[in-house]
């Protein structure tokens, strides 16, 4: 089997300790990988995780073109193991220059993090950058937090009513810890679900339901490594008892169609 990571972060070796000890107190559990780039590649490769889609995010609008850049080297360098999206923020000044760049260093989409970037999905600041990337590049929102609503579903599901051209891939199922709200504002619609972080919060078999519910050409494999490395990532999916076909699917076609690969 092949595997082609839609879901995994990286962080530059002078900031990946203070970053994991951020997210290990936030979310309340020990994070299974380091962050770092030669951490990824072991992790990747105890799996044979062929490809992986990598990403970090900008808090502040002065870190987006340092993000971009450190994510364009890392694609450039290793164009066989990585493809790269890039980052934004609502207070970037000149998101529609960065977005042109952006394209230009061959980044191939966009990660947004509404909890850690203090936004709402639909904020009308980020209505106006959805409207910039439009359909050119696929969006992969974190949706779901059990401590605030940045990333609701529901606001999720009022950007697909409002702009329903764009391509958007929701995180974790739907809306991490918030399953329920993913099911009623966003299972079965227009848009792509990866699997990251969510079975060990979610049964397998619930997890399964949403797959088969929203259909699974339109469900991407992601192991939101470093929260978890890329063997339990795969064990996670192997526990749904899906077809051979519906495996492949999930594990690397639908994202070699959706990023053209």
């Amino acid at each position: 089997m092949k595997f082609f990571d839609i879901h995994a972060h990286i962080f530059p070796p002078h900031v990946a300790e203070k970053v994991i000890a951020h997210l290990e107190g936030y979310y309340g559990f020990k994070w299974a990988g380091s962050g770092v780039f030669e951490d990824l590649i072991s992790s990747m490769d105890e799996a044979g995780v062929a490809r992986c889609n990598i990403f970090s995010c900008a808090t502040k609008p002065e870190q987006v073109e340092t993000a971009n850049n450190y994510l364009a080297s890392l694609q450039e360098k290793f164009p066989d193991r990585f493809t790269c999206f890039g980052t934004m923020h609502p207070e970037y000044a000149a998101p529609g220059r960065e977005l042109k760049r952006l394209r230009s260093l061959g980044l191939r989409g966009l990660k947004i993090h509404p909890d850690f970037q203090r936004f709402h999905i639909d904020d009308p600041k980020m209505i106006r950058i959805y409207d910039l990337v439009g359909d050119s590049m696929p969006m992969l929102f974190h949706v779901g937090d059990p401590y605030q609503d940045f990333s609701a579903p529901k606001r999720l599901g009022r950007v697909l009513d409002m702009m329903p051209g764009l391509k958007i891939i929701a995180a974790h199922l739907g809306g991490y810890r918030a399953w329920e709200e993913g099911k009623r504002y966003l299972v079965g619609r227009s848009l792509w679900l990866d699997t990251s972080s969510t079975v060990g919060y979610l049964p397998a078999a619930e997890a399964r339901k949403i797959i088969l519910a929203h259909g699974c050409s339109k469900v991407l494999w992601g192991s939101d490594y470093p929260a978890v490395r890329h063997e339990q990532a795969v064990a996670d999916i192997r526990q749904m008892k899906l077809t051979g076909e519906q495996e492949e699917q999930i594990f690397f076609r639908n994202a070699e169609i959706l990023l053209g690969l």
